[in-house]
């Protein structure tokens, strides 16, 4: 995972920029974005992934804390403080306000690994949205049966035309007659700014508070999101055990 350098943030309207939330205070691991992973933090490595992807035009972190901001500044990272609000996405949606660009790309801060060729699959499903689609989510097969128990797990299932039908923590479809094959939903978004602006006017519905999905806002309101198959077999850090799993895999790599 080759290291490289932040570009500098401009006033100039691009194309496809990744926005990485990072929020300070996760109920299931507090300071999770400035966590070390390899001695460095996890958001430096997030975006790392961002700068590698060949069809963005810069990433940029949406913090919410003066401690984020100032690891941002120290490590050359570009960003922009946001106020409090309810879903990473809801952030992403401030910075499509203050950042001109033809589309935004949500990275989940949590996702070290996250495959560059993955966010430019992204990039590329954003530019042939069908009519009536607002985003674009990635998805990868789920072949381990613990991931699929594990409620830090987002199971989606998507129709036969490719978009999603539901999102759960559970696992999904319930295998009452074949073994069903499972999805998992990757933290990566993708929209155009018109798009995040209606996801703020839309309510939280009683499934995304239930699941706290925020996908199933779209899809409650009758909104459809296109699902992108994807390669992508990291780790996605939303525990301190995740962090020790993904310091594993990190020596691995840098041994490979």
């Amino acid at each position: 995972m080759a290291a490289t350098t932040a570009r500098p943030t401009v006033a100039r309207r691009r194309r496809h920029i990744a926005v990485i939330p990072c929020r300070w205070g996760a109920s299931r691991f507090p300071g999770k974005p400035l966590a070390l992973l390899g001695g460095m933090p996890l958001l430096w490595h997030v975006h790392q992934r961002c700068l590698e992807a060949k069809r963005l035009d810069g990433a940029i972190v949406a913090a919410d804390d003066e401690r984020i901001e100032a690891a941002c500044r120290e490590l050359g990272i570009d960003y922009i403080r946001t106020g409090e609000h309810l879903t990473g996405t809801d952030r992403v949606a401030e910075v499509a306000e203050r950042l001109p660009a033809d589309g935004y790309i949500n990275v989940q801060g949590d996702e070290p690994f996250i495959a560059p060729g993955a966010i430019d699959a992204i990039s590329e499903a954003l530019e042939h949205l069908p009519p009536g689609t607002l985003a674009v989510n990635a998805y990868t097969e789920l072949v381990d049966i613990a991931a699929a128990l594990d409620n830090n797990v987002i199971k989606v299932v998507v129709a036969a035309q490719g978009d999603a039908l539901m999102f759960s923590r559970h696992p999904i479809p319930y295998p009452k007659g074949e073994r069903p094959k499972y999805a998992r939903q990757l933290g990566l978004y993708g929209f155009a700014g018109h798009s995040l602006q209606r996801f703020r006017q839309l309510r939280q519905g009683p499934l995304e508070r239930a699941e706290g999905v925020e996908m199933l806002r779209f899809i409650e309101h009758g909104h459809a999101v296109r699902m992108v198959p994807v390669t992508d077999d990291g780790v996605a850090v939303d525990t301190p055990d995740d962090l020790a799993r993904a310091s594993i895999l990190l020596a691995q790599y840098a041994e490979a």
